[in-house]
């Protein structure tokens, strides 16, 4: 035996919970920072490239939420996911590619009807690239949250 009691053990995992959970926060922060960072650069291409600079989802608000709360979602999806299934290595890249080609869907009826105004090839075709960038960043960053 080493010395160490139980007692001290005990503080130990007790003082590593709150690491673990500070760890977790900064990580998935920096993936949605990291995420929104890029698609504001996708929305500047994008009306650099022809689409109209008033369409509503290439502005920041829009396109800044609409990737903060997914990726939050997603995290608490990805976690009570990969507490249920035997091998979530396995799964969960398959649900994410799932999600991913069904967020496609309101961008394809988007660039068909029109339904907000300004929706050109370009602007949707951005769009569609910023949904493959939250997925992405935010796969790595729920990876890189379990590690600890």
């Amino acid at each position: 035996m080493t010395g160490t009691s139980s007692s001290q053990l005990a503080g130990v995992a007790s003082t590593s919970a709150p690491r673990s959970l500070g760890y977790r926060i900064g990580v998935l922060t920096a993936a949605v920072i990291a995420a929104v960072a890029v698609n504001a650069g996708i929305a500047a291409l994008a009306v650099a490239a022809g689409a109209p600079a008033h369409f509503a989802p290439l502005t920041l608000p829009v396109f800044a939420g609409c990737t903060v709360v997914p990726m939050v979602v997603g995290w608490f999806a990805w976690r009570a996911v990969s507490r249920r299934v035997r091998d979530p290595r396995r799964t969960m890249p398959q649900i994410a590619l799932g999600v991913l080609i069904v967020s496609f869907v309101p961008d394809v009826l988007l660039l068909v009807t029109g339904f907000i105004p300004g929706a050109t090839l370009v602007g949707v075709i951005s769009l569609m690239a910023m949904h493959i960038v939250v997925m992405g960043v935010a796969v790595v960053g729920y990876r890189l949250a379990e590690r600890r």
